[in-house]
């Protein structure tokens, strides 16, 4: 590893190397060939006058790109497409006249954009549908452990740790939907020419527009995909870096929400992200666990979301058939959208995982608040037992308050239960008080939420999907 010089995070310490193979020069290059070969044999078969012996020799040197060749010429033309057409045709001299005929370089630049932005929503996919299965079993466990909710983050009406974990995945299944919906309408630029009008194509081809008009589709089989796009400038239109990038953007929210819920609940206790047995939480306090692996989700899903601002920035400000002001930023933006995504991902399997609870500390959590979620039942039962639902009301409030001033100005226990006790309108006794204060009394339709959501929704996703199944994630730090 150089030591003086800038290294990418997202490369050293965040990105699978999955992830960084796709953004990577072999990936970028490689394809380029492919394109070209997908380009001649295209021509080939459509009646231009090049041999087989000419393909054969550019398959030949398919993967063996001589990256040296050129990085010199580049120097010296200034223009990368070129210098690989240069340098493949040094490795093919007789292919060489026909390599990149009729094209402009976005046939190989926007093309190759197209397929690797494929490839990684696809790995993309297989490590969001991994998330969704692990916060299934999650949900599935503790579906009916009683739990504190709430809402503004002060104590509301109880739900179960399972249930609340339907809420993450839910989430994360409406970025599954917009990622399918953007993968099914990916499609390739196809070999329009320099302004989108196909006019080198035609010249070649001397007028023939059904010969012409068979190029594109034919590229688009060959390289593995249902079609092109049907009209364009010099380019695919930038739009479609902003409807990929937004969906990047919704598995970061989803994530960064998981995250700050899970940071939440490792403050009360309540949860905890895994904690290695070495690890160390603070350079200080060595008492501490820090739940460094929910922070890092938090971090990186801002930079993704502020990243998504790039690509429609850039669709915005196009000029025209094209300008060159996207290029740059392209480089940027895209794949470190990715890049940036696949290490949230990894780390969202990691922590979902091993994600520790703590029932003691919630059931803790949970009984110094049930008596203040109790009250409209205890309420009822009186007034079932003849009482003036008005009148009660008042008491109730009343108590409440008392009993909650004395929690927070004194850091006393809640003592609402003896209060009402202690009031001969409610005519019940305390020891039948106490026996109302079964946690799973206040959860609604938790369980039963969580068994009708894990049925009808998320096992189909997964039956679907099941060849994606099975991925585990290491994380470097």
């Amino acid at each position: 590893m150089s030591t003086d010089r800038y290294q990418s995070p997202l490369s050293e310490r965040y990105a699978s190397r999955e992830m960084q193979f796709l953004f990577s020069p072999d990936m970028k290059f490689r394809t380029w060939r492919r394109l070209w070969i997908a380009l001649a044999e295209t021509e080939k078969e459509l009646g231009l006058g090049i041999t087989q012996e000419q393909i054969d020799e550019m398959k030949a040197h398919q993967d063996d790109i001589n990256y040296d060749v050129a990085k010199e010429r580049e120097k010296l033309v200034r223009h990368d497409v070129m210098s690989h057409v240069y340098a493949y045709g040094v490795q093919c001299p007789k292919a060489k006249p026909i390599i990149h005929l009729g094209a402009t370089s976005c046939y190989v630049g926007d093309n190759t954009d197209i397929i690797i932005m494929t490839e990684a929503l696809r790995l993309v996919k297989k490590k969001l549908v991994n998330v969704i299965a692990q916060l299934s079993k999650f949900a599935e466990k503790y579906k009916s452990l009683p739990t504190l909710a709430f809402t503004h983050f002060q104590p509301a009406q109880p739900t179960t740790v399972g249930k609340r974990a339907t809420l993450w995945a839910q989430e994360f299944l409406m970025d599954l939907e917009d990622l399918d919906y953007v993968l099914s309408t990916m499609k390739l630029l196809g070999s329009k020419g320099t302004t989108g009008t196909q006019a080198s194509f035609l010249e070649l081809f001397d007028g023939d527009q059904e010969k012409v008009d068979q190029i594109d589709p034919m590229i688009a089989k060959k390289m593995g995909f249902s079609a092109c796009v049907p009209v364009s400038g010099q380019t695919y239109s930038r739009k479609t870096d902003t409807r990929v990038l937004n969906v990047l953007a919704g598995i970061a929210a989803s994530a960064h929400k998981m995250s700050n819920d899970i940071r939440l609940l490792q403050h009360l206790k309540e949860v905890e992200e895994p904690f290695e047995k070495n690890q160390i939480g603070s350079s200080a306090m060595a008492y501490k666990r820090n739940p460094m692996r929910s922070e890092r989700i938090a971090s990186l899903a801002r930079y993704v979301l502020c990243d998504a601002l790039n690509p429609a920035i850039t669709s915005s400000c196009q000029w025209f058939e094209r300008t060159l002001d996207d290029s740059a930023n392209k480089r940027l933006s895209v794949p470190e959208g990715f890049l940036a995504v696949d290490g949230i991902l990894d780390l969202c399997l990691n922590v979902t995982d091993g994600l520790k609870v703590y029932p003691k500390v919630i059931e803790k959590h949970l009984m110094a608040e049930l008596p203040f979620m109790a009250t409209e039942n205890i309420m009822m039962d009186a007034v079932k037992a003849g009482g003036d639902r008005q009148e009660l009301h008042e008491k109730i409030r009343t108590l409440s308050m008392e009993a909650g001033r004395r929690v927070k100005e004194e850091g006393a226990d809640n003592n609402l239960l003896e209060l009402i006790a202690a009031e001969p309108s409610f005519g019940m006794s305390l020891e039948e008080l106490k026996k109302s204060m079964d946690p799973s009394r206040y959860v609604g339709r938790s369980r039963e939420q969580v068994d009708a959501f894990l049925e009808r929704t998320v096992r189909p996703v997964l039956k679907e999907n099941e060849e994606l199944l099975g991925v585990k994630a290491e994380i470097n730090v």
